[in-house]
């Protein structure tokens, strides 16, 4: 899976995963669209993203869910 977007760097956040280096973090772009924001009021919340951002993070978090979930089954 190709994820260019999604980057981890120890002096950002931290090393959390963020989108393209950005202080936003994966965690904050899920936990926005949880909590029922839509897609056009995270844009307009954080005027450095793009739609291709939000898309990747969902992406990146459904990613390490399934491989966190098969690593349970391997044990």
């Amino acid at each position: 899976m190709s994820l260019s977007r999604i980057t981890h760097d120890p002096a950002v956040m931290g090393g959390k995963p963020c989108i393209r280096g950005l202080r936003i973090s994966v965690g904050t772009i899920v936990a926005l669209m949880a909590s029922g924001a839509s897609t056009e009021r995270i844009l307009a919340a954080y005027p450095l993203l793009e739609p291709g951002d939000i898309d990747e993070a969902l992406a990146y978090a459904a990613w390490r869910l399934e491989e966190r979930e098969e690593s349970f089954v391997l044990s």
